[in-house]
């Protein structure tokens, strides 16, 4: 089965590591993961400006980790990110910004990435949410 996955609550959320956990499961299961969208408050979770304490599980660390090392298409919608704040290179320069907190694996781009996932997998499965 193929799922795109949809992400709304920031790293700290208990449902950003649910999201990382099914993801984890579904490829272990040998299904395929279309595509990751970060969106609303789940572009923290993208952010390289996170520090987490110690006694607590790095969230941010693991699902950037987790798309690396499956090469996965991590998308963050750069709507959302900019209202927050979780700027790439490209944009930082783009919009007069010195701080730069969007490292690679991830791409800032639009909610017709999140519609495309939607069109070439067979489940949407979406995490959080206001």
């Amino acid at each position: 089965m193929k799922f795109a996955l949809a992400l709304f609550s920031a790293a700290h959320a208990p449902s950003s590591r649910r999201a990382l956990l099914f993801a984890q499961a579904a490829l272990d299961g040998g299904h395929e993961i279309v595509r990751l969208f970060f969106y609303q408050d789940g572009v923290h979770s993208a952010s390289g400006n996170i520090v987490t304490p110690q006694d607590e599980q790095d969230i941010a660390r693991q699902w950037r980790e987790f798309v690396s090392e499956h090469q996965l298409d991590g998308v963050v919608c750069i709507a959302a990110a900019l209202r927050r704040g979780v700027l790439n290179e490209e944009e930082a320069s783009r919009h007069e910004r010195s701080a730069v907190n969007l490292p690679a694996p991830w791409e800032l781009s639009g909610l017709g990435q999140l519609h495309d996932a939607v069109q070439d997998a067979d489940r949407l499965i979406c995490f959080g949410g206001p």
